[in-house]
């Protein structure tokens, strides 16, 4: 008997429906992630803490491929992202590394960016230890960890310090520590 596997993929909403298709999606059984972040909204006699989705336009599925035509069935659903003619499959860790994101930072944000070649670097301490990934910009505290399946960049504040460069050495020998320049 083969075992089928459910894979992540990226579906495109109409704008501002990542709620309401995130909704329609638990209604129906399949599973998804609509990440949510606490954003303040001012108004003229208020102010209001309210939830809004981390990825604009975007909801994540965990389906078997077969299985799209249902997703793309519910309303609000535009169409998955695709990559070379099928849809993209997002890798399980990037989910996970947006959920760990959201957990363990308060202030993050979204910036649309196209995938670029930089530095690889290993994050040495903190909640994302031993982590690796490509640096797009370093700010003053600001390291910009890329997610290449979907062009985006989750962006949160880390030390400098927190952040080690990787070299083919330093992956060969784990206690290399090139410190300088950071």
């Amino acid at each position: 008997m083969e075992l089928v596997k459910n894979n992540w993929y990226a579906i495109c909403t109409k704008a501002r429906w990542e709620k309401k298709v995130a909704k329609q999606l638990e209604q129906k059984g399949i599973e998804y992630y609509c990440p949510l972040v606490k954003s303040e909204r001012q108004w003229s006699d208020r102010k209001k803490i309210v939830l809004e989705p981390l990825f604009a336009c975007y909801v994540f599925v965990r389906i078997q491929e077969k299985d799209s035509v249902l997703v793309k069935k519910i309303d609000g659903c535009v169409n998955f992202v695709y990559w070379l003619k099928k849809p993209a499959i997002i890798r399980n860790e990037e989910i996970e590394t947006i959920r760990q994101f959201l957990n363990d930072y308060e202030r993050i944000r979204v910036e649309k960016t196209k995938v670029n070649l930089a530095d690889e670097v290993r994050i040495i301490s903190g909640p994302l230890m031993e982590r690796e990934g490509k640096v797009i910009e370093v700010k003053s505290r600001t390291v910009k960890v890329l997610l290449p399946s979907l062009g985006f960049t989750l962006v949160a504040e880390l030390d400098k310090q927190h952040v080690q460069l990787v070299t083919p050495m330093s992956k060969i020998d784990p206690i290399v520590s090139l410190a300088n320049g950071f």
